[in-house]
C-alpha cells in the first residue's frame, strides 16, 4: 500500500499537479489517465524515487519493492534467457521455466532465448526490459505505456497476465481498451489536482463531466445571485428606509467567493479532408511478393481488392510483414513480382511510424504544413490549431519538439490535402487517450478508403470491415469485422487461456440457460426496484431547479414593477419569494450531486453482476 500526501511538482512556470492526495491498496490494478504533458510519467518517476517533489510526501511501507521499467537499456548477458534471469529474486534463480514461459508470452521463440540482447530491435530490447520486471514480482508494479512495442497477440497475453496480478500495479497506456480489461480502479491527473474512482476510464470520464457540468451551472447560479446582489445595492444604496437591506446585502456580498470560470481544455480536433471520388474500387493488387531476403519470402502471391469506403485493418505479430505491406501499398516500396493498379482519380495519404524522420528539425510548425501542400498561411495556421499547436506554439521548431508533438505535426501535414485514400502505420502511438478518441471519429467520418496497421483492438472493434492478417507464417484476407474474426478462431497460440477463461466462469456455478434466464430476471427486478426511486429523486431535482428558475425570471419582473412604484412592502415580499427560490435550487443541486453518483455506482454494480452471467 502506497499513500501520497499534499504532493506539488512543476517545471519552472508550469504547475503539473498541486497539493495532490490518493492511497494505493492491496491489490488494486489502477490506470493512471490525463493529457499528455500534465505529469502522468513524472508522477511514476517520483513514486520510484527517481525524481522528487516540490513538496509532500510518499508513504511506502518497508520492504515494499517497486518493479519500473526504465526506459535506459542495461544488458549484461550474453543471451536473452541469461538476460531475463538476471530479474529473477536471489532464492529463484533456479527458476528458468518462470522466465522462459514470460518470454515467450511477450513474443521471443525459443531460439531468440539463445540469441544476444543485442541483435533485437530497439522494440524486442523493450520487451526484455519488461520480462526482467515481471519474473520478479515486485509489490507494485509501474508500468508505462507497455503496450507501445507489443503485437497484437503479445497484448492479449499481458493483459492476460495483468489480471492475473497478485500484487498492486498502476498503469499508464494510450489505448484505452487495454487499461479498461485490466484496471480494478482509474486515477485522472485532471486540472492539476487527482481523481481517483472504483471502475473503468468511462466511468471516471462521466463523473468528472458530471461535476464540472454542476460546477459551471453553480457557478452561473451564483454569478447571477451576485449580479442581483449587486444591483439591489446600486439601486437603493440611497434610500434611507432600505439602508438595513442595503448593509445586509452588503454584507452577504462579502461572503459570497467568486468561482473562476473552469480553463478551456485543449484537445486535439480534426477531420481528414476529403476528395470526391466516384469509382467502387481504389486499389486492385494481384499476386504480390517481397522479400528483403531471397530466401525468406515476407509477403507471397497476395491479392486483395480495396473499395472505395473500406475500413481495412492490417494486424499480426509483430515482424511478419504489416509495416512493409502498407509501404507496398503505398507506393513506399517496389514489390519483386506481382501487380497494383490504383484508380487514376486517387489521392494517396500516408502516415508510418518512422516518417517523423522526414520532419525538417530547422523548420517551425507553421512551416512544414506549409511545406506539404499548396495551402496558404491562414489554412496552415487553422491546421496547427487543430495539431494543438495554438498561437506562437505553431512557431516552434521541430528540433525542440517531444516524440508525440512531432506525431501530431505529421498528421497535420495529411490534413493539408484532400485526400480519398488514406494508409496508416500505428497511427495512436504516442497520442494520449483523447486524442485517440479524437482520431477514431476523424477516421470513421472520412470519406474515403482507409487501410490501417494497429493493435488497439478499441480501433479494430470499432472501424474494421475487414482485416488482413498475418498468421501462421502466411497473409490472409478476412471478410468481417474483429469480433467476427475472433468468434471465427482468432489468433494462434490461445486456446490453453480461452479453455482457462472459461473454467474460471463455469467453475463457481454451472447454469443452465433456465437458470441464467431466471437469475438475469431477478437481477434486473432488483436494479429496478432500487434505481427507480433515485431516477424518480433526480427527474424531481431537475424539475424543481427548472420551475424554480422559471419563477426566479418572474419574480425579478415583479421586483422591477414594485421597485418603480416604490411598494417597499412588495418589494420585502418579492425578496423574500426570490430567496426561497434560490434556496430550493441550490437545495436541488445538492441533491443532485449526492444521487447522480449513487445512481451510477449502483447501475454499475448490476451491470457487472449482469455481465458476469454472460449472454444468455
Amino acid at each position: 500500500m502506497i499513500t501520497i500526501e499534499n504532493m506539488t511538482k512543476s517545471f519552472g512556470a508550469q504547475v503539473l499537479f498541486e497539493n495532490i492526495g490518493v492511497k494505493l491498496n492491496h491489490r488494486e490494478r489502477v490506470g493512471l489517465v490525463g493529457r499528455n504533458g500534465h505529469g502522468k510519467t513524472t508522477l511514476f518517476r517520483i513514486i520510484a524515487g527517481e525524481e522528487s517533489a516540490d513538496s509532500g510526501n510518499i508513504l511506502i511501507p518497508k520492504n515494499y519493492r517497486l518493479g519500473y521499467i526504465r526506459q535506459q537499456l542495461d544488458f549484461k548477458e550474453d543471451t536473452v534467457l541469461a538476460e531475463g534471469i538476471r530479474g529473477l529474486l536471489p532464492h529463484e534463480k533456479d527458476h528458468h521455466w518462470k522466465v522462459e514461459k514470460i518470454l515467450a508470452g511477450l513474443g521471443f521463440s525459443n531460439e531468440d532465448f539463445k540469441r544476444s540482447p543485442l541483435e533485437f530491435s530497439g522494440g524486442f530490447q523493450v520487451r526484455l526490459n519488461l520480462a526482467k520486471i515481471l519474473v520478479s514480482e515486485p509489490d507494485l508494479l509501474l508500468l508505462d505505456e507497455p503496450t507501445n512495442y507489443l503485437d497484437i497477440t503479445s497484448i492479449r497475453w499481458i493483459e492476460r497476465f495483468l489480471n492475473n496480478w497478485p500484487h498492486e500495479l498502476m498503469l499508464i497506456t494510450h489505448d484505452r481498451s487495454f487499461m479498461d480489461k485490466v484496471v480494478t480502479h482509474t486515477i485522472a491527473i485532471h486540472r492539476k489536482k487527482i481523481r481517483k474512482i472504483e471502475g473503468n476510464t468511462e466511468k471516471l470520464y462521466a463523473q468528472i463531466a458530471m461535476e464540472e457540468e454542476v460546477y459551471e451551472k453553480t457557478r452561473l447560479n451564483d454569478e447571477r445571485k451576485r449580479k442581483e446582489v449587486e444591483l439591489f445595492i446600486s439601486r437603493f444604496r440611497a434610500k434611507a428606509r432600505l439602508a438595513n437591506m442595503v448593509q445586509s446585502r452588503i454584507k452577504t456580498l462579502g461572503k459570497m467567493e467568486k468561482q473562476d470560470k473552469l480553463e478551456n481544455m485543449k484537445a486535439l480536433d480534426f477531420s481528414f479532408r476529403s476528395k470526391p471520388f466516384q469509382g467502387k474500387t481504389t486499389l486492385t493488387v494481384e499476386n504480390l511478393n517481397f522479400s528483403y531476403e531471397a530466401d525468406k519470402p515476407l509477403i507471397k502471391d497476395f491479392s486483395v481488392s480495396i473499395g472505395a469506403k473500406d475500413r481495412v485493418c492490417v494486424i499480426g505479430k509483430n515482424g511478419k510483414g504489416k509495416t512493409t505491406l502498407i509501404k507496398l501499398l503505398g507506393g513506399m516500396l517496389e514489390p519483386h513480382s506481382g501487380k497494383m493498379t490504383y484508380n487514376p482519380n486517387i489521392v494517396k495519404g500516408f502516415y508510418e511510424q518512422t516518417n517523423v524522420k522526414s520532419l525538417v528539425d530547422s523548420r517551425t510548425v507553421e512551416e512544414e504544413i506549409l511545406s506539404s501542400s499548396d495551402i496558404d498561411r491562414q489554412s496552415a495556421r487553422n491546421i496547427c490549431g487543430a495539431m494543438m499547436f495554438e498561437g506562437d506554439d505553431a512557431l516552434k521548431k521541430i528540433e525542440v519538439l517531444s516524440g508525440g508533438e512531432k506525431s501530431r505535426v505529421m498528421l497535420g501535414k495529411l490534413l493539408a490535402t484532400p485526400l480519398n485514400f488514406l494508409l496508416l502505420d500505428e497511427p495512436t502511438n504516442h497520442l494520449d487517450m483523447d486524442s485517440c478518441d479524437a482520431m477514431l471519429t476523424a477516421i470513421d467520418i472520412f470519406k474515403g478508403a482507409v487501410v490501417m496497421v494497429t493493435h488497439n483492438e478499441m480501433f479494430l472493434h470499432a472501424l474494421a470491415d475487414r482485416l488482413i492478417v498475418f498468421k501462421n507464417n502466411g497473409i490472409e484476407v478476412f471478410d468481417g469485422g474483429y469480433a467476427r474474426f475472433l468468434e471465427k478462431g482468432g489468433w494462434e497460440d490461445e486456446d490453453e487461456f480461452k479453455v482457462q477463461s472459461v473454467k474460471c466462469k463455469v467453475d463457481a456455478v454451472k447454469l443452465n440457460k433456465k437458470d441464467l434466464r431466471r437469475q438475469r430476471s431477478e437481477i434486473i427486478t432488483e436494479r429496478s426496484k432500487l434505481l427507480k426511486p433515485l431516477e424518480m429523486k433526480i427527474a424531481k431535482a431537475e424539475n424543481d431547479i427548472e420551475r424554480y428558475e422559471k419563477q426566479i425570471s418572474v419574480l425579478h419582473e415583479d421586483m422591477q414593477a414594485a421597485a418603480q412604484a416604490k411598494q417597499g412592502e412588495k418589494i420585502k415580499e418579492i425578496a423574500r419569494a426570490i430567496h426561497t427560490c434560490e434556496t430550493g435550487i441550490e437545495k436541488c443541486f445538492e441533491d443532485l450531486e449526492v444521487l447522480t453518483p449513487a445512481y451510477d455506482e449502483q447501475n454499475a454494480t448490476f451491470e457487472k453482476r449482469l455481465e458476469e452471467l454472460g449472454e444468455e
